[in-house]
């Protein structure tokens, strides 16, 4: 039972990681644009840069940056389940 409870551990785990991780890649990104846009000479480049950003996640989210945050974030994380479940099985069949 400890075995089984080790593994739902670890794939809640990976689920949270890399659900979180791509939301803090993008908003990391966003972020620093938008400090860099206080910058003399950099306004209009973080302005495109930021408005690509927003449109390639608007694409993924049916018209909304949020919604295609999620779905990002929704498939990073289940994939990351995914590779959590091989690592378990390949640990167990090379135990």
């Amino acid at each position: 039972m400890t075995i089984m409870m080790n593994f739902l551990r670890s794939l809640v785990l990976s689920i949270i990681f890399s659900f979180v991780t791509p939301m803090l890649l993008f908003g990391g990104v966003l972020f620093a644009l938008s400090l860099a846009g206080y910058i003399p000479g950099l306004q209009e480049v973080t302005e495109v840069v930021s408005s690509l950003i927003t449109e390639f996640l608007s694409v993924f989210g049916s018209g909304t940056p949020v919604g295609g945050l999620f779905v990002i974030c929704s498939t990073c994380s289940f994939v990351g389940a995914l590779f959590d479940t091989y690592a378990y099985y390949r640990y167990q069949m090379l135990r």
